[in-house]
Parts: structure tokens; C-alpha cells; sequence
């Protein structure tokens, strides 16, 4: 038993004797109400989550009691973890009210990634790119960072944030393109080429940041490689599709590229690409540098297919950049779906159209409606990065930013 003060937070009088419920953070609770004592003899009737009672109005905790606080009547009971991650809890606008509310308890931050679920993206308190979400989380006053993204994006805020709790809400949320290179490749690959700079991308993981001697993002990767020596050879990991870009526009012969990629991008192929131009002639193609179909769409400018100026080859905020001063009445995009929410918020006249429909990440989608209320709930999951490492894998990163133009990453 636990005795508690029933205040505004009970659908009853304060003053009446009653019998109620209230649903506290997944754990249905049932009390007698004394109004001469002011207090009720309470009774938890669903198991806990694990979670300390915070200060709730209407309710003044006499003994210890579980977990973060919630009055909503959806019940956190009701999530469940299956193959594609925390599901059972609809995106409903009293869902996306008690996130708001369990946020403000928590003091936290909600930041998406562009490629997230539009629920996901329409709670939190910034959208953007991995890149710009982390400094945004290095800056602001909150001390909770809750990074609706994948694992290498909340690492890459934790290690601008050392001192900040980064919340992941699935920390099984992975990505292909930062698992295509692990720290023992990096290292074997830097001893075969003892004289060689390591550049890269920060789609990358905190252990590959610490052996690399400079960050870049899809926006600022061609002036990060043209900042270094001409004459120095350079190891550009792990985007295959993004490197090769770089080379092309670059010209520089003196580059290895790792065979990594994106699967979603890669994805996006060529054939693809010119038979949606074919079908849109006045489209605009918006196209990201992973993208598998990169090379064709600016095949496809150079013959003359599609018309040059029409061609951008864009991080995803330049695509957004873009799309704000797009004259065009169309656009194809050629990146994961999920970028056409913010697309067709900041420029809701034009019709933004998906190259490949299918493009969709399974990794980012696992930040589902239940798994950001667990998280909140939970506090789960929390990103750990080592210190020492952290403090290498900062210093590739500040000297990326040091060359200035960061703009957006992935």
C-alpha cells in the first residue's frame, strides 16, 4: 500500500468520498478516497515499469512509488516489442499531447531526424539533420536529449553533449551505412596506407569518429577534401556513392574510397531515376549523394535529358534549402521517404514525388509512437559513449566545423 493526497489530478471532488482509479505511468492504481484524512489507501494493480513517481499535481507521494507519471488513458501496458520494434500505442493527438507533457516532467529535449515516422516528426521540438540536431543538442538549456533517429546520430550527440543524458528511444535502431565499416577495418586499412588522412563521413559510428583525422557531411565533403594537401593521399569512407561525388568533382586521383553504402539509397537506382524524369519533364530532381542513381541523374544532365540547372545533387538540408526558392510547380526526390514530410511543409505548393516510393528505412522507422512514450516513461534507452573516446572522435568533428559550411549531414 501506499497513501497519496488526491488533488486536482482525480476526476472526483477533493472533498467526497469516493472510490477512482488513476493510470500512473503504465501501473493502474485504485484507491478509497478519506476526505477527513485527505489521504486514500491505494492499490497498485498492474505491474510497475520500473520508474520512481515523480511530483505529479495531485498527488503527494508518502513512499516511494515507481516510475515517470501519467494521467493518459492510453496504457503504456499496452506496448509490446515485436520484429519491427515497440508497437500497440496509436499516433493519436492525445498521445502526441502526453509526449509533450512527459517531456516538459523529464526535462527534455525531443529532436527527429528528417527521416522519421511525420508522427514522430510533427512531437518533437526540432527536425533536421543528423549534423545540425546534434548541435542543436550540444546548445540547448534542456539536460535531457531525446534523439528520435538512429544509434550513430545519438552517439554523435553525445559526444557533443558529454555531459547531457541522450535518450534513444530503440537503441536497436542501427544503420547500414555505419556498419559497413568497423574500427579494426579502419585501423587495418590505415596501416596498409601508413601516410594516408582519413576522412570521414559522419555516418559513421564514435569508435570510427576516433580513428579519423576529419568529419564531413554531405554538405561541406568536397571542401573538407579540398583543404588538404593535394599531394597527400586521402582514405574517404564508408559512402562508395558519396565518395565517388566527391572524386568527380574534386578531380583528385589520390583518394581510396571504401565499398560501403546506404542500402536504402543504393537503392535508388539509375533505371529508376531516368523513367520518373521521362514521365516529369518539368520536374527538378532533387537527389542525395548517397543515392545509387547520383551518377545518372548527372548522366542524365549531361546529355542533355534533363535540363542542367534542373539537377541538384543535395544533403537534406539543401534539399530543404531548395525547395523553399523552387520555382518548379513538381519535384522528384530521390532520398528516403520519410524527407518528403518537411519538404512539403516548407514549400506546401509543389508537388515533391518520391523516385522510389519503397525507399523507406526499417532502422528509422523502429522510433514508433510506443517506443518514444517507453522512452519517456523509462527514461530508455541511454546513449553511453567512453570519454576518451569521445573526446578523439570531438576533435574530427571540431576540425570539420573549423573548415566552416558543416550545413546538414544524412
Amino acid at each position: 500500500m501506499i497513501a497519496v493526497t488526491c488533488g486536482d489530478a482525480c476526476g472526483e471532488g477533493a472533498n467526497l468520498e469516493h472510490r477512482c482509479k488513476h493510470f500512473v505511468g503504465g501501473v493502474t492504481i485504485g484507491h478509497v478516497f478519506d476526505p477527513k484524512s485527505k489521504t486514500s489507501n491505494t492499490e497498485i494493480r498492474a505491474s510497475p515499469s520500473g520508474f520512481e513517481l515523480g511530483d505529479e499535481p495531485g498527488f503527494t507521494v508518502k513512499e516511494n512509488a515507481m516510475t515517470t507519471t501519467t494521467l493518459w488513458e492510453g496504457s503504456a501496458s499496452q506496448i509490446h516489442d515485436g520484429p519491427g520494434g515497440y508497437n500497440g500505442v496509436e499516433a493519436t493527438p492525445e498521445w502526441a499531447a502526453e509526449i509533450k507533457r512527459l517531456a516538459r516532467e523529464r526535462g527534455a529535449t525531443i529532436l527527429a531526424h528528417n527521416y522519421q515516422l511525420p508522427a514522430i516528426q510533427d512531437v518533437a521540438d526540432h527536425v533536421g539533420d543528423s549534423l545540425a540536431l546534434s548541435r542543436i543538442a550540444a546548445e540547448a538549456p534542456e539536460d535531457t536529449i531525446v534523439f528520435c533517429g538512429v544509434h550513430f546520430m545519438a552517439e554523435t550527440a553525445k559526444i557533443l553533449s558529454p555531459s547531457k543524458t541522450v535518450l534513444i528511444p530503440d537503441e536497436r535502431a542501427g544503420c547500414s551505412l555505419a556498419d559497413s565499416i568497423n574500427a579494426e577495418q579502419l585501423r587495418e586499412w590505415k596501416a596498409d596506407n601508413p601516410n594516408a588522412l582519413v576522412v570521414s563521413y559522419v555516418n559513421t559510428t564514435a569508435e570510427v569518429k576516433g580513428l579519423t583525422d576529419i568529419c564531413c557531411t554531405s554538405s561541406n565533403a568536397v571542401d573538407v577534401v579540398n583543404s588538404i594537401d593535394p599531394d597527400r593521399e586521402v582514405l574517404f569512407l564508408p559512402d562508395q556513392f558519396l565518395g565517388a561525388h566527391v572524386k568527380r568533382v574534386t578531380g583528385r586521383t589520390n583518394m581510396q574510397i571504401w565499398a560501403g553504402e546506404c542500402h536504402v539509397h543504393a537503392g535508388i537506382n539509375g533505371d529508376e531515376l531516368t523513367a520518373k524524369s521521362k514521365s516529369h519533364p518539368d520536374a527538378e530532381l532533387f537527389v542525395h549523394p548517397e543515392c545509387g542513381c547520383a551518377t545518372s541523374a548527372l548522366y542524365l544532365a549531361g546529355e542533355g535529358a534533363v535540363p542542367a540547372d534542373k539537377v541538384k545533387i543535395l544533403s537534406t538540408g539543401g534539399m530543404l534549402d531548395a525547395a523553399r526558392v523552387t520555382k518548379s510547380k513538381q519535384v522528384l526526390v530521390a532520398t528516403e521517404i520519410g524527407m518528403l514530410h518537411q519538404l512539403r511543409k516548407a514549400a506546401p505548393d509543389v508537388d515533391f514525388q518520391a523516385v522510389n516510393d519503397r525507399a523507406s528505412c526499417p532502422y528509422m522507422k523502429m522510433i514508433t509512437p510506443a517506443a518514444l512514450l517507453r522512452c519517456l516513461l523509462e527514461g530508455k534507452d541511454e546513449v553511453h559513449v567512453d570519454l576518451e573516446m569521445a573526446k578523439r572522435a570531438q576533435k574530427s568533428v571540431q576540425r570539420m566545423i573549423e573548415i566552416g559550411n558543416p550545413g546538414g549531414g544524412e
